[in-house]
């Protein structure tokens, strides 16, 4: 991105870097980072538009304050001069950068870790920073800009309130010491937005490697994690791993659709590979998962101590761990809420998926009889209405639940986002289990009809990854694109002598849509492996429909990060995090459904014509033989391969050996003080002219004396 000149003070250098330690540096920052020439705008702040001025002053003068001050020392400019405040709209936007050596100083702050000269990764810190690898004297290349922008967002969430006691000129929004300013800022409505900046060349050079050019390929993953950071490239590796592996279950099952349709006894082969897929891929996933994250670093990364969520609330207490004021919340409250209000909601929810459902079978019996009176080949179209129908209540309904689920997450008021995104995934998880798979149990076990089953799974399946193709991407970037040619023709019709380049793309972003993480990206994913794992006995081409999904799905996905919402902040990650095991447990529940249904085939009950007892209880014991060969593979496979952990206790035997090292050395710097100190008394004996007589035969006792003085 071009950088931007900086009107704080042009006549004043960048000083060279090479060679200063780090306590001379942070003097230097102080001279430096305020008075950059220029900088790379990285993130913008969007203010309200009523906001004052002396809270804009503040603001400004917090940011850009030297670190020793309580400030980001951070490069901070309006978007707009004063001449062009006077010729466009929305002056209450603000470009945020910083000089290279804060933006390394930051580095080694948030701990992101580098690969070094020798190869291994370690804990990038300024003093070292010629050993790492890629450094240079510019260093422009060494951070990525993800890693950059991460950094920023990292020091202006880390701006806390001092001595204020509010935001001056809203003394309604309170602050206490220690506060984050940019949160209250944000809960206050007095910033509507803090987003990053795209990088216009960087992702267009992203794009031609992505997704503009169709084609069998795989992801440029690296690039995408220095664009976008590791959360991101994590979902979009472990998509392009899951459809690459369920490739194997889409070949296998594509001839028993086609040729033995109706022989369940031919299809225990089927699910019995099935079962040992769908372990071995997970398992896989981790030490492939390894390898990446190690690549990037946050495997080895120490994970920084959480702060409260910025929409947690509470009366101001003392924290126990970290001794400041902040709010605090009874957790017999929190319970309260979460047993005696969210839970008996779910249930209620639940009961209302399960009402919807006993509709749907209404829906069918009343086709089907239709069907059976008229024997038309057009009332035999309409069998498949009432799935296509409950198919798409079933999107609405998850998507309703998903704002329900968020607010009472949120009303239950968890301190750290960690447990407010547990307790969300489990309502949600529990919800579109029920939702989605209810009707498809109810068919297999109550009804037992295989016929409509198979009906049933293929229509919800390829319904709701159309409607998440046109919900989640075309959609978006269709009324994207509209918006955009506005603001283009709005931009056209200015004066023609002041640059409106990046004032365009700064109006484009900020109106697009808020990226809201991978959670419903996983969650799609996770309802299509319940699609293929659950019923693969029943329904073999279920695989082959996922695996031709998720090429177009990659695309369209690649297409909505870069086209149809805000470039998202990096986030480091070293994993997938919960969806490892939801993923897992799914894969668990798989095995009990399909011996379930291997054992009501007709087959197989042929075999027991006398006793259904012995049928159920050689079912049960093929179950736990499959479960227990589940659970030996997923213990012989490790999660990191045999490198990585070599790599990893060297790194911790390194760690424990610099430990021990600067124990030794505080020991002996101790020991020297304390040989200096004795030094200096023995010095003190051996000079008596320096003290009257009965001094020195008090103080300084030869050896062989006895300590009686009057002996000498």
């Amino acid at each position: 991105m071009a950088a931007v000149d900086w009107t704080g003070n042009p006549n004043v250098e960048e000083r060279p870097v090479h060679g200063v330690s780090l306590s001379k540096m942070k003097g230097i920052l102080s001279t430096v980072d305020t008075c950059e020439s220029s900088f790379t705008p990285l993130v913008v702040i969007e203010l309200a538009q009523d906001v004052k001025e002396e809270t804009k002053e503040w603001l400004k003068s917090r940011i850009i304050s030297p670190k020793k001050d309580g400030g980001a020392q951070l490069l901070f400019r309006p978007l707009l001069n004063k001449y062009e405040k006077e010729t466009l709209e929305n002056q209450n936007l603000y470009l945020v950068g910083a000089s290279n050596i804060r933006l390394l100083l930051g580095a080694e702050a948030v701990g992101l870790v580098k690969e070094c000269t020798d190869g291994a990764m370690r804990a990038f810190t300024y003093r070292t920073r010629h050993n790492f690898k890629g450094f240079h004297g510019n260093n422009d290349d060494f951070l990525t800009m993800a890693e950059c922008q991460f950094i920023i967002k990292h020091e202006l969430e880390n701006l806390r309130a001092r001595d204020e006691k509010m935001i001056p000129g809203y003394p309604q929004a309170k602050l206490y010491p220690g506060k984050s300013l940019m949160r209250r800022l944000l809960t206050s409505g007095i910033v509507t937005q803090v987003f990053p900046l795209h990088d216009t060349e960087a992702l267009k050079k992203l794009e031609d490697t992505w997704y503009t050019r169709f084609a069998l390929k795989y992801q440029p993953i690296d690039s995408i994690r220095g664009y976008f950071g590791e959360t991101i490239a994590l979902y979009f590796g472990f998509l392009e791993y899951f459809t690459f592996a369920l490739i194997p279950m889409a070949v296998i099952g594509l001839p028993y659709y086609l040729f033995v349709w109706e022989d369940y006894d031919k299809y225990v082969i089927f699910a019995s590979f099935n079962l040992i897929w769908s372990t071995v891929i997970l398992e896989v996933w981790k030490r492939g998962c390894a390898n990446m994250t190690y690549r990037w670093g946050t495997l080895v990364m120490k994970r920084q101590f959480e702060e409260p969520r910025p929409g947690f609330h509470g009366v101001l207490g003392i924290n126990s761990v970290t001794g400041r004021e902040e709010p605090v919340y009874s957790s017999y409250k929190r319970q309260l809420r979460t047993y005696l209000v969210s839970l008996p909601f779910v249930c209620l929810c639940l009961y209302f998926s399960l009402y919807v459902m006993m509709i749907y079978f209404d829906m069918e019996d009343w086709a089907l009889s239709l069907h059976e009176d008229s024997g038309s080949e057009w009332t035999s179209l309409l069998l498949y209405v009432p799935s296509i129908v409950y198919a798409i209540v079933i999107e609405i309904m998850n998507r309703l639940y998903r704002y329900a689920a968020e607010f009472l997450t949120s009303w239950e008021n968890h301190r750290l986002e960690s447990a407010y995104q547990n307790h969300l995934v489990l309502k949600v998880l529990v919800f579109n289990f029920l939702n989605c798979f209810a009707s498809l149990f109810y068919i297999a076990f109550v009804l037992k009809d295989m016929k409509l089953l198979r009906q049933s799974l293929a229509t919800l399946l390829i319904t709701s990854q159309i409607l998440n193709q046109v919900v989640e991407s075309l959609l978006p970037y269709w009324l994207q694109r509209k918006y955009c040619a506005r603001v283009k023709r709005k931009v056209r019709a200015l004066k023609s002598d002041v640059d409106t380049t990046l004032y365009e793309q700064v109006l484009l972003e900020k109106e697009m849509g808020t990226y809201l993480g991978t959670f419903d990206d996983y969650l799609e994913l996770f309802l299509q492996f319940g699609y293929v794992s659950l019923f693969s006995c029943v329904y073999p081409l279920a695989a082959a429909f996922a695996v031709l999904n998720n090429f177009t799905e990659v695309n369209s996905d690649a297409l909505k990060m870069c086209r149809v919402f805000k470039r998202p902040f990096s986030e480091p990650s070293a994993s997938i995090g919960v969806w490892q095991l939801a993923f897992e447990t799914m894969s668990v529940i798989s095995v009990v459904t399909n011996c379930a249904l291997i054992g009501m085939s007709p087959q197989v009950n042929a075999v027991f014509p006398e006793s259904k007892t012995d049928l159920v209880l050689i079912v049960v014991a093929v179950e736990h033989a499959l479960l227990a060969l589940k659970f030996i593979l997923a213990f012989a496979i490790p999660d990191k391969p045999r490198h990585i952990q070599m790599k990893l206790a060297r790194l911790e035997f390194e760690s424990l050996e610099a430990l021990k090292q600067q124990q030794m050395k505080l020991v002996a710097e101790s020991l020297k003080e304390e040989s200096q100190e004795e030094e200096k008394e023995a010095a003190a004996c051996r000079m008596p002219a320096t003290l009257p007589q009965p001094e020195l035969r008090n103080n300084c006792i030869t050896p062989g004396q006895g300590g009686d003085a009057s002996l000498s």
